[in-house]
């Protein structure tokens, strides 16, 4: 039993005679901190990090180019390693950004130099690597190039010098700085740390034991001594317990919040909780399903869209889902309601393929300006189906066996079987059409996604971006990420004046003529979108949580009286 666990009852009794703060206290100026986003970390490799638990984690030991901070109205991006970041508008259609570098210093005292961004990003972009995170570069100059050969030479991020940096992007992309430039993905790394010190690859004796053992031990291993160039450094780790951070002394600035950060693990929401009623937490960034709920039901403020979308995903390719109108026809008689209600509480019906919550504008939202681009209304069921019969009429399909077998793939986790099962009795009731639902792993998903061995596959379609265009580029039919083999050149044209526009407008049109005409051809079937919340002191102000999910506590400070 986990040490936490046995003194969890003394921690409650505590509780009745602490202050509101128990777990946030001050000595002098330095604010101590305790926060608990999730279990122990499972990855600490910037471009292998999924969970946002372990991505918060990173942002406080790493800085990237560019960081995050508490804004008046938000989160909002200001200089980070880089104390300036200019661009050039090129004649063939590319854009250069020059960075230059402050002279930052590793924990260990060494200056952060524009070489451990090239190292980090190749590295990233190297389809050896196979990281999720690749395509964050895609909008960089090189990168298909990169995927294509493995050459990681060719992706165009160059250090000029020690201090400068530059990046040649295939198009305009103004989130480049808000997305790219801040995620835990692209932050710098050493390539002597990660390459030239490991005991695993000296002992080997060939690259099979090599890569055994360094998968045994990644490099990030040693906890307590990892070296990193952020605001924070690791000054103790319990293994499975805890993690406490303090600020770094080679840092490059002062930093507003805790002098000491202490990262509680729980593996569930609800221990996550115990600890949060006990006092030794300040913030819980995953709430039980029972308190979810409520929040819910109360359709209370504190609920935040997730950047995501639960979506069935057509083989574009297959014989049979090769023509739109039968990929139209199988996704206007989905019942997302009911899809939505399957999933569980926080899932709500999709109206689109991009989820609330990705801006517009400062002041707009993209899908609320967009509005309503799915049918969910109960009342036009009927309606749906008889379009939807008459589409696969149109195509030739006279009777729905006329089909064949189609198999709908899903990952055996979570309610994923109760999505599956709605999905499969929709179809049946709406169109005769008998699907076979089969569970698979999350590995065997993944693969079938990739060789393109699949008819239709249930999976959330994640942007690494907050950004509508970040969705989109997903199916391009020159990009490697679609997997779904769906190719229109009207859509890659709208993609290309997307890449370049200079009119915001104009690019805002495009954006949403392209989500249209995708949903028009049936090229995926959005099922839900989700919520989520976290619960921070009354008494605490200055968190800023991402909207690809992680947090950074950085500039928590009390709130002024």
């Amino acid at each position: 039993m986990k040490h936490w666990k046995r003194r969890l009852a003394l921690l409650l009794a505590a509780a009745l005679c602490v202050s509101a703060l128990a777990g946030c206290v001050r000595g002098g100026d330095a604010m101590s901190l305790s926060v608990c986003v999730g279990g122990a970390p499972e990855e600490l490799d910037p471009i292998y990090a999924t969970e946002p638990a372990d991505q918060t984690i990173l942002v406080h030991l790493y800085e990237n180019l560019m960081r995050k901070t508490a804004g008046a109205s938000g989160a909002t991006v200001t200089n980070g390693v880089a104390k300036s970041a200019t661009s050039e508008e090129n004649t063939d259609g590319t854009v250069t950004w020059t960075f230059q570098l402050r002279g930052a210093e590793w924990s260990d005292g060494r200056e952060v130099l524009a070489g451990d961004f090239v190292y980090a990003w190749q590295r990233l972009a190297d389809p050896a690597n196979d990281s999720p995170f690749a395509s964050l570069l895609s909008v960089v100059a090189g990168y298909d190039e990169v995927r294509e050969t493995g050459d990681v030479s060719l992706l165009q991020v160059t250090a000029e010098d020690d201090s400068t940096l530059v990046v040649v992007l295939n198009g305009k992309y103004d989130w480049f700085l808000e997305e790219v430039c801040t995620a835990p993905a692209t932050m710098p790394l050493r390539q002597d740390l990660l390459t030239g010190e490991s005991a695993a690859e000296e002992t080997a004796e060939d690259g099979a034991e090599a890569a055994e053992a360094a998968e045994a031990a990644p490099w990030w291993s040693d906890v307590a001594g990892l070296v990193t160039n952020g605001p924070y450094q690791v000054s103790g780790y319990e293994a499975g317990e805890s993690l406490t951070l303090e600020t770094s002394g080679t840092y490059h600035s002062d930093v507003s919040g805790p002098g000491t950060l202490t990262f509680r693990f729980a593996d569930t929401a609800e221990e996550g909780q115990a600890l949060y009623d006990a006092g030794t937490v300040d913030f819980l960034g995953v709430l039980p399903e029972e308190q979810m709920a409520s929040l819910v039901e109360a359709e209370s403020r504190a609920l935040t869209p997730e950047l995501g979308t639960w979506a069935v995903m057509f083989n574009c390719a297959q014989d049979t889902l090769m023509d739109a109108r039968v990929r139209r026809a199988l996704s206007l008689v989905i019942d997302r309601t009911a899809a939505a209600e399957a999933a569980g509480v926080t899932a709500r019906a999709a109206e689109g393929l991009i989820p609330p919550g990705v801006p517009e504008s400062d002041e707009a939202d993209f899908r609320t300006s967009g509005g309503d681009l799915l049918d969910n209304d109960p009342n036009h069921r009927a309606d749906l189906q008889e379009e939807a019969r008459a589409l696969l009429t149109e195509a030739g399909y006279v009777s729905v066996q006329d089909l064949g077998e189609l198999e709908y793939l899903y990952v055996d986790a979570g309610n994923g079987a109760a999505v599956a099962q709605a999905l499969v009795q929709a179809w049946q009731s709406a169109l005769g059409l008998r699907v076979t639902a089969r569970a698979v792993t999350e590995e065997e998903l993944s693969a079938a996604l990739e060789e393109g061995t699949f008819s239709l596959a249930g999976i959330e379609i994640r942007a690494l971006g907050n950004d509508a265009e970040c969705f989109l580029r997903q199916w391009s039919s020159t990009g490697g990420e679609n997997v779904s083999r769906y190719a229109n050149s009207a859509y890659d044209t709208l993609l290309s004046v997307i890449a370049g526009a200079e009119d915001e407008t104009a690019r805002l049109g495009c954006l949403h003529d392209a989500e249209a005409l995708l949903l028009e051809e049936g090229a995926v079937a959005p099922l839900y979108t989700t919520v989520t919340a976290w619960t921070l002191r009354d008494s605490l102000t200055g968190l800023v949580r991402d909207g690809r999910g992680w947090f950074s506590f950085a500039g928590v400070v009390a709130r002024e009286a």
